[in-house]
């Protein structure tokens, strides 16, 4: 591997490990000092890591906002401070009165828009100051809540106290507060028990490589062969192959006007392949699928703004 890498590399993040650490493991066996990721996991939780190489670290933006979908295992009963499995118990209840009826109607009220409250123990900020470390120093902060959605709570199978289930929700929506507000709706209270990222920007667990293999001398010989290509990683972006007009504006950084590119975008493009002002984002490709730059509508002007541009001089 060189500093010329560049890439997605879908990892499945180990347990009992920060996503920052799996990072820094990834740059010490790879060589490669810019890489990044997508979005932050617990540390006790599994699954899907997306890691951005090199020049890839650019399109970051257009994963963190997808839908993400989780395995879970939701425990009734006990009540955490960290509302997950690591924390400290602050109570416990009696769960005989819950039935698998009540259970399922709990799940039911928390799809759609919902307002959730962030954990105490998060990495969210307040006054520059992640939430976390004003929780261990025994400050209480509740942020607001927020507007989150759950697609849906799909009930994997109940054997009580445990609940296992799968969502698929927005960005920045926490199974951990989901776990708690379904335990108190119940009267029992509840905590997270166990997490796994199983879908997160069109890439699935089954494609994700364990950090313990990417580590091993075997794979590392074939690391540029696991990695997807910028264009490919923005499969859900609508394509346009340019031409040599189009790819001498992209070169010099020109104007590109709304009539220079003739494309039909789908209705349906998902709201992270969108804009501020939710009109769809367009990836421009060479002949030979590499990717050129990522372009924004500005109806307004009549032309194209430059999200990123990757063209080599």
């Amino acid at each position: 591997m060189t500093n010329e890498t560049n890439g997605i590399l879908i990892v499945d993040k180990p347990q009992d490990m920060t996503s920052a650490r799996v990072i820094s493991r990834i740059k010490r066996i790879s060589g490669i000092n810019k890489i990044g990721h997508t979005g932050t996991l617990d540390p006790m939780a599994t699954g899907v890591m997306i890691c951005t190489i090199n020049r890839a670290t650019r399109l970051s933006r257009f994963f963190l906002a997808c839908p993400k979908k989780y395995a879970a295992v939701l425990k009734l009963g006990i009540e955490t401070d960290t509302l997950d499995a690591t924390g400290n118990i602050l109570a416990t209840h009696p769960i005989g009165a819950v039935s698998e009826h009540a259970v399922r109607d709990a799940c039911k009220q928390f799809e759609g828009e919902i307002d959730q409250v962030p954990p105490a123990y998060s990495a969210l900020k307040h006054n520059g100051v992640p939430l976390y470390k004003y929780a261990r120093n025994g400050i209480s902060v509740t942020k607001p809540p927020r507007k989150v959605f759950i697609s849906y709570i799909k009930i994997i199978d109940i054997n009580l106290p445990e609940i296992r289930f799968e969502a698929e929700c927005s960005s920045g929506t926490y199974i951990r507060s989901l776990c708690a507000d379904i335990g108190n709706m119940l009267g029992c209270g509840g905590h997270l028990k166990t997490l796994k990222r199983i879908k997160c920007g069109g890439f699935d667990v089954e494609e994700a490589m364990p950090l313990a293999d990417i580590e091993s001398h075997q794979y590392l010989e074939s690391f540029n062969d696991r990695l997807i290509s910028m264009s490919d990683a923005l499969s859900e972006m609508t394509a346009y192959v340019a031409d040599n007009d189009l790819m001498e504006k992209i070169k010099y950084g020109k104007n590109i006007a709304l009539t220079d590119i003739k494309i039909d975008i789908p209705i349906d493009t998902p709201t992270n392949m969108r804009d501020a002002a939710g009109n769809p984002i367009i990836k421009i490709i060479d002949d030979k699928n590499q990717l050129l730059a990522v372009l924004s509508p500005n109806e307004s002007d009549g032309r194209y703004n430059y999200c990123c541009v990757f063209h080599n001089p």
